[in-house]
């Protein structure tokens, strides 16, 4: 979590998923805030622990296929598309929330 005089400004989940692998989650900060540089110190915040507490080698994240600007945000710093996609958890199932699967080496 990120705070700035007190108050909440910026967080990601960090998760163990499998042996070598972590999973990157919920990276948000606040609006007024982004472009500021936060964001990539959460995440490379949250790629050391991943690495400190999980012993990962890799990470994943999924986002919203239509998000073009997060993935290519994403893919400035490293991460990868697998080729994988994953359906968003609703039910009925909604196509155009689908997500595709990130993955970087760590």
């Amino acid at each position: 979590m990120a705070h700035r005089h007190g108050a909440l400004v910026g967080c990601v989940q960090v998760a163990r998923v499998g042996d070598d692998l972590a999973y990157l989650g919920m990276l948000t900060v606040e609006p007024t805030l982004q472009a500021s540089g936060l964001g990539r110190r959460l995440l490379d915040a949250a790629e050391s622990e991943a690495v400190a507490r999980f012993a990962a080698r890799r990470m994943e994240m999924t986002v919203i296929h239509r998000r073009a600007e997060l993935i290519a945000w994403y893919e400035r710093r490293g991460y990868r598309h697998t080729g994988e996609t994953r359906p968003f958890p609703v039910a009925p199932p909604r196509p155009e929330l689908d997500f595709v699967v990130l993955e970087k080496g760590l």
